[in-house]
């Protein structure tokens, strides 16, 4: 969907923002760029939709170069959140969210159901704040109502530039989770920019990591969550990802059948008298190391996922053996 092919960014004064990157991103693919401040990561995406023109390089975006096309369409079709969320204040919360498909010339009736519609997929209700003004939001629902118009003309591609970083912590994991829960419903290629190495394993398919130098911005390494942290490819990755990446990996890692000790005896009842809440297959192995901690013994059931036929059947235990051996596991590496 997104391919940089030897992008580079330098500005008149000869300072050198980004210099020769090459990589792509996947239809329907979540990328974080992180990194720390200076290294190029908010450039590179704003030239995407050439909010930044490139000055080497070239940039397709659905096999069109963006350079060949003209800037305001471009815009149009590609979603853009950023920090500090830019609602229009003498707006309503509605005509907020309308804005592109009004300038697309939809009909009254049509942008309000879309701006409806998406209000509600980010989890506010169109009838309770339809028709209020951006100040009288929290800067959560002001941050989601970001979200909704970037999605209002269902673009393609979205772009978002911190989005999060400007919510109170407890605000700002419910709207990760919500975001989470959004993309699971939408079929979007997001560009996601972070300085958060946590919230870029949280959310991202692939996380790219860049580096600051006196060449520019460059990129180090751009990978799954899972491998960036156990393989890091440079030592910069390696620091930057922190000491505790071992940590970080059970959050990213599943837990598979293949992980568990089988019963010993009969399998145990879904919910016997005095049993502390047990998981599924495919939690996270911090998950599972959670609900394990919170056991009297050092074995814990694990059920299969519930489907469509009832809940799911016992899988087996898992124990702080064999809890090591899955963050072993070369499958995990």
């Amino acid at each position: 969907m997104i391919v940089l092919e030897g992008v580079g960014k330098t500005y008149p004064d000869g300072t050198v923002a980004v210099a020769d990157l090459s990589f792509e991103i996947g239809d329907g693919e979540l990328v974080c760029l992180v990194g720390p401040s200076g290294c190029g990561k908010t450039t590179t995406m704003k030239m995407i939709n050439r909010l930044v023109e490139p000055t080497a390089g070239r940039i397709l975006v659905a096999g069109e170069d963006v350079r060949a096309l003209d800037p305001v369409r471009l815009r149009r079709r590609i979603g853009y959140v950023i920090q500090q969320v830019g609602l229009f204040p003498h707006l309503t919360v509605r005509a907020n969210v309308g804005c592109v498909p009004r300038l697309l010339r939809w009909s009254r009736a049509s942008t309000r159901a879309r701006a409806d519609e998406l209000l509600e997929l980010v989890g506010l209700d169109p009838a309770v704040v339809g028709d209020r003004y951006p100040h009288e939001l929290s800067g959560g629902q002001q941050q989601r109502i970001g979200v909704a118009r970037a999605l209002a003309a269902d673009p393609p591609v979205l772009l978002m530039d911190e989005p999060f970083s400007a919510i109170d912590p407890i605000a700002r994991e419910r709207l990760q989770d919500e975001f989470a829960r959004l993309r699971r419903e939408i079929s979007k290629t997001i560009v996601f920019v972070t300085h958060d190495i946590d919230e870029a394993i949280r959310l991202a398919d692939r996380v790219a990591v860049f580096r600051a130098g006196p060449e520019g911005g460059s990129l180090e390494q751009i990978d799954t969550p899972a491998r960036i942290l156990a393989q890091p490819a440079t030592p910069f990755v390696a620091d930057f990802t922190g000491a505790e990446r071992t940590l970080r990996r059970l959050d990213v890692i599943p837990l598979r059948r293949d992980d568990l000790e089988p019963a010993a005896l009969p399998a145990p009842d879904r919910s016997p008298v005095g049993e502390k809440p047990s998981i599924v297959v495919g939690s996270t192995l911090s998950e599972a190391l959670t609900a394990l901690l919170a056991r009297d013994d050092a074995r814990l059931p694990v059920y299969e996922a519930a489907n469509g036929d009832g809940p799911g059947g016992f899988a087996g235990y898992l124990t702080p053996a064999s809890l090591h051996a899955a963050l072993r596991s070369p499958d995990n590496h």
